[in-house]
């Protein structure tokens, strides 16, 4: 598998943390007032995801012109 490939799976994968991690804010935000405490946590969770996502969709995207 070329290096392309391994990064396109990454890609997928991280889309898919990202979705679940997108649903598990909406979740919380539907549940609120009552799950206020555990905004801060669930955010920076997805934020991080969301962070790496973007930086390795970057990277492939590098990837491809350098191609």
């Amino acid at each position: 598998m070329s290096n392309l490939d391994e990064m396109a799976k990454k890609v997928r994968k991280l889309q898919l943390r990202a979705a679940i991690a997108k649903t598990n804010l909406r979740d919380l935000a539907e549940g609120l007032p009552v799950k206020w405490i555990e905004i801060e946590k669930v955010a920076e969770k997805t934020h991080a995801v969301y962070a790496e996502l973007d930086g390795v969709r970057r990277e492939l995207a590098k990837m491809k012109t350098l191609r």
